[in-house]
């Protein structure tokens, strides 16, 4: 084939020879650079779009969503501790009433007492040994030579850290014990949910005191010999972790107000 151009048609360009601005075989191309900058062009409007649609309105650099699950933690405990509240004086109104004419013997009524105050749901008092944990304060360095700088979880109380306590207390012949204002029973669960202590329904900030009913000397006995709290001395020692172990003299606990309910227990055949 011929390499000469037409002349009705203009010069034409074989492949490989380079395209000559404002010929006919160039007309309508873009520039590579023409392109890139339409590519950026477009791109950045994507992106004001996306964060427009994201934001509607709002301040994307706070997590609103956080905090809004954080006020309704709190103000779902607070309902709780208003309902156990109102739950106590019915179930007292109830109790009153039953005792002016229940027509059982007085045996009964001393082994129905005995089942109450074992199952926690009557007040109790006696001596007490009283807990408190707590964080070390966010600066906290390594107090003793040898140990490393601590990391965040070092600096916290765990869920372990509270089990082991309520678990020495109850070792220790504690007979009644409560956490903070709440009273355990057999089905109470001491959990922490990041930072925060979750029980039964509400939510507490550290520092966590837990509060026995028993001999005092025993339960500051098992309290000592614990495994568990040998460990967390440890971290007590080095990283400056909250402990206090103190007697309170004669206190009443109070009686848990809670349902008593079993939802996932079954008898053991």
């Amino acid at each position: 084939m011929s390499n000469s151009a037409d002349p009705d048609k203009g010069p034409v360009n074989a492949p490989g020879d380079p395209v000559v601005p404002g010929s006919g075989s160039g007309r309508g191309r873009f520039r590579p650079v023409r392109l890139l900058t339409v590519g950026v062009f477009a791109l950045a409007g994507l992106i004001f779009f996306t964060s427009f649609n994201t934001a509607k309105g709002t301040n994307i650099r706070t997590d609103a969503s956080l905090l809004k699950l954080s006020d309704l933690i709190q103000d779902r405990s607070r309902k709780n501790k208003e309902l156990e509240e109102g739950n106590s004086g019915v179930r007292d109104d109830v109790e009153s009433l039953a005792e002016r004419d229940d027509g059982s013997t007085k045996a009964e009524d001393e082994k129905l007492d005995r089942l109450e105050t074992a199952s926690g749901t009557k007040k109790l008092k006696g001596e007490a040994v009283s807990v408190t944990l707590d964080d070390a304060p966010p600066n906290a360095t390594a107090k003793l030579p040898g140990y490393p700088e601590p990391q965040p979880n070092d600096l916290v109380i765990h869920q372990q850290d509270l089990q082991a306590v309520v678990n020495a207390l109850w070792h220790g012949g504690a007979e009644g014990i409560k956490v903070m204002d709440q009273r355990l029973i057999s089905t109470s669960a001491v959990r922490c949910v990041g930072n925060t202590l979750i029980l039964q329904g509400r939510v507490y900030s550290p520092p966590y005191k837990i509060t026995a009913v028993g001999d005092p000397e025993k339960m500051k006995h098992a309290v000592a010999a614990s495994p568990e709290i040998q460990n967390y001395m440890l971290y007590v020692n080095a990283y400056g972790l909250g402990w206090k172990v103190e007697d309170d003299g004669a206190v009443t606990l109070p009686a848990y107000s809670g349902t008593v309910d079993l939802h996932y227990a079954k008898p053991v055949q």
